[in-house]
This record gives structure tokens, sequence and C-alpha cells, in this order.
């Protein structure tokens, strides 16, 4: 092990100034450095890229939320960007002939799998359909989110906002 004394007033400045009781009230310190290496591990919420409780994370903001609704189409695409996303919708339908669905999938362009679904079958009465939808899904390269509302009487309108990028790294509200 070698030791090295550090010779640098940029560095000196920063540390007196971060740590004051350390030496930024006093004479200063002298910083040494050596070959020897000491792992350090941070277990602070900060070190996980965020200092928000996990709840208020996944929240919404002006800036962070995207809109959307869906009336009588299918296959919609609403995601096709990697990372964790969160999805918070209401979908409904009003069903007065015929049979209706909304739900959300995912697909990379050759198969496709349904995440929820809500079905409407007509009946001898109107049948009236409501359903919360609140839910985190993760995209890789290539694939994305679709939602569907297929008929006239159904929508699906929410949001949905980036939580983390693919590699689970955090991107606050």
């Amino acid at each position: 092990m070698q030791q090295f004394r550090v010779n640098s007033t940029t560095i000196e400045d920063k540390f007196n100034s971060l740590l004051p009781s350390q030496g930024g009230q006093g004479a200063g310190v002298d910083l040494s450095a050596s070959t020897m290496v000491i792992p350090i591990i941070d277990l602070t919420e900060s070190a996980e890229g965020s200092t928000l409780r996990e709840d208020l994370q996944s929240s919404f903001s002006l800036t962070s939320a995207n809109a959307f609704d869906i009336n009588n189409a299918t296959d919609t695409t609403l995601i096709n960007t990697t990372g964790y996303w969160r999805i918070y919708a209401v979908g409904s339908m009003r069903i007065t002939t015929g049979d209706a669905s909304i739900n959300f999938k995912v697909t990379d362009g050759t198969t496709t799998k349904q995440l929820v679904e809500l079905l409407g079958h007509n009946s001898s009465t109107v049948n009236n359909q409501e359903i919360l939808f609140d839910f985190i899904v993760k995209l890789e390269a290539g694939e994305s989110l679709l939602g569907t509302a297929n008929y006239s009487g159904a929508t699906l309108a929410g949001n949905f906002r980036q939580l983390a990028d693919v590699s689970g790294n955090l991107i606050n509200p």
C-alpha cells in the first residue's frame, strides 16, 4: 500500500465546505490517498436515486402525466418506450346490442399478450359496466402497450407515466 498527499485546493475547499466540523471552520485538513481499496456501500434512500417514499414516487404531476381517451377503437398504441410505466385508467361501457371489450395488451409486433380486460355482453336490458385499472408494466425494447375500447358505447380513459427506466433507475414525478 502506498500513501499519497492530495494537493488540490478545489478538493480541499469542497471537503471543507461540505464538512465544516472537519476543518472548514479552522485551519483545514490535509487530504491523503492510498492504493488500498476500501469498499463503501451507501444504504441511504438517496443512493437508490430517490429521496421520495415509494407511494409518492409513483404519483402523477403536471409534467409527468400523459392523458389518453380511447373510444370505439382497437389496439391503440399508448406507450412504445422502454421502462416501467404506471397506468391509471377507467373503462366504462354501455352496451345496447352486441358484445364489447375494454383491455390493455403488450406486444412486440409478433406476440401479443393481454394484461387485463373488461368484457360486456348484451342481454335483454341495457348493460352498464365500469372498471378501474391501476397497474405497472415493464416494456423492453421493441414492445408496446396497447389499449382497446372496441364499441361505440365503450371508453377507456386515463393517464400513464414513467416510473423508472428499463434498468430500474427511478424517475421522479
